[in-house]
Protein backbone atom coordinates (compact mmCIF):
# COMPACT_ATOMS: atom_id res chain seq x y z
CA UNK A 1 0.00 0.00 0.00
CA UNK A 2 1.22 3.49 -0.78
CA UNK A 3 1.45 6.25 1.81
CA UNK A 4 -1.48 7.98 0.14
CA UNK A 5 -3.73 4.99 0.88
CA UNK A 6 -2.83 5.37 4.55
CA UNK A 7 -3.90 9.01 4.44
CA UNK A 8 -0.35 10.29 4.51
CA UNK A 9 1.10 12.47 1.77
CA UNK A 10 3.62 10.87 -0.54
CA UNK A 11 7.14 12.22 -0.80
CA UNK A 12 7.17 15.79 -2.08
CA UNK A 13 3.55 16.39 -1.07
CA UNK A 14 2.32 18.04 2.07
CA UNK A 15 -1.06 18.30 3.69
CA UNK A 16 -3.02 21.43 2.93
CA UNK A 17 -2.13 24.28 5.24
CA UNK A 18 1.24 22.83 6.24
CA UNK A 19 3.41 25.92 5.85
CA UNK A 20 6.56 23.97 6.58
CA UNK A 21 5.98 21.93 3.43
CA UNK A 22 6.38 24.84 1.06
CA UNK A 23 9.56 26.73 0.45
CA UNK A 24 9.72 30.48 0.72
CA UNK A 25 8.84 32.24 -2.50
CA UNK A 26 11.30 34.38 -4.43
CA UNK A 27 9.42 37.42 -3.16
CA UNK A 28 9.71 36.22 0.45
CA UNK A 29 13.45 35.74 -0.01
CA UNK A 30 13.77 39.19 -1.61
CA UNK A 31 11.97 40.80 1.34
CA UNK A 32 14.31 39.10 3.81
CA UNK A 33 17.33 40.10 1.72
CA UNK A 34 16.21 43.73 1.71
CA UNK A 35 15.81 43.63 5.49
CA UNK A 36 19.43 42.50 5.87
CA UNK A 37 20.65 45.67 4.16
CA UNK A 38 21.20 49.03 5.76
CA UNK A 39 20.00 52.21 4.11
CA UNK A 40 21.72 55.57 4.07
CA UNK A 41 18.97 58.11 4.45
CA UNK A 42 15.30 58.83 4.83
CA UNK A 43 13.22 57.28 2.11
CA UNK A 44 16.03 55.09 0.79
CA UNK A 45 14.43 51.85 1.95
CA UNK A 46 11.00 52.79 0.60
CA UNK A 47 12.60 53.71 -2.73
CA UNK A 48 14.39 50.35 -2.82
CA UNK A 49 11.12 48.55 -2.09
CA UNK A 50 9.43 50.28 -5.01
CA UNK A 51 12.34 49.87 -7.43
CA UNK A 52 13.53 46.37 -6.59
CA UNK A 53 10.30 44.69 -5.60
CA UNK A 54 7.77 46.76 -7.52
CA UNK A 55 5.39 47.19 -4.60
CA UNK A 56 4.27 49.85 -2.21
CA UNK A 57 5.95 50.12 1.17
CA UNK A 58 2.59 49.34 2.80
CA UNK A 59 2.36 45.99 1.00
CA UNK A 60 6.02 45.32 1.75
CA UNK A 61 5.49 45.75 5.49
CA UNK A 62 2.39 43.53 5.36
CA UNK A 63 4.45 40.75 3.76
CA UNK A 64 7.30 41.32 6.19
CA UNK A 65 4.94 41.07 9.16
CA UNK A 66 3.63 37.74 7.92
CA UNK A 67 7.17 36.48 7.35
CA UNK A 68 8.14 37.26 10.94
CA UNK A 69 5.56 34.72 12.07
CA UNK A 70 6.60 32.12 9.50
CA UNK A 71 8.79 29.25 10.73
CA UNK A 72 10.30 28.89 7.25
CA UNK A 73 11.57 32.47 7.35
CA UNK A 74 13.06 31.85 10.79
CA UNK A 75 14.81 28.73 9.53
CA UNK A 76 16.11 30.55 6.44
CA UNK A 77 17.43 33.67 8.20
CA UNK A 78 17.24 33.39 12.00
CA UNK A 79 19.42 36.43 12.69
CA UNK A 80 17.30 38.82 10.64
CA UNK A 81 13.94 37.37 11.70
CA UNK A 82 14.84 37.36 15.40
CA UNK A 83 16.17 40.94 15.19
CA UNK A 84 12.96 42.12 13.55
CA UNK A 85 10.82 40.19 16.04
CA UNK A 86 12.63 41.93 18.93
CA UNK A 87 12.00 45.33 17.34
CA UNK A 88 8.34 44.50 16.74
CA UNK A 89 7.88 43.22 20.29
CA UNK A 90 9.53 46.32 21.78
CA UNK A 91 7.20 48.57 19.77
CA UNK A 92 4.17 46.61 20.96
CA UNK A 93 5.28 46.93 24.60
CA UNK A 94 5.55 50.72 24.31
CA UNK A 95 1.88 51.02 23.31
Amino acid sequence: MSDEQHGEPSEGEHPEGAASGRELSELDLAVLALERRSFSGPGAKERAVRERLGMTPTRYYQLLGALLDDARALAHDPVTVNRLRRIRDARRERR
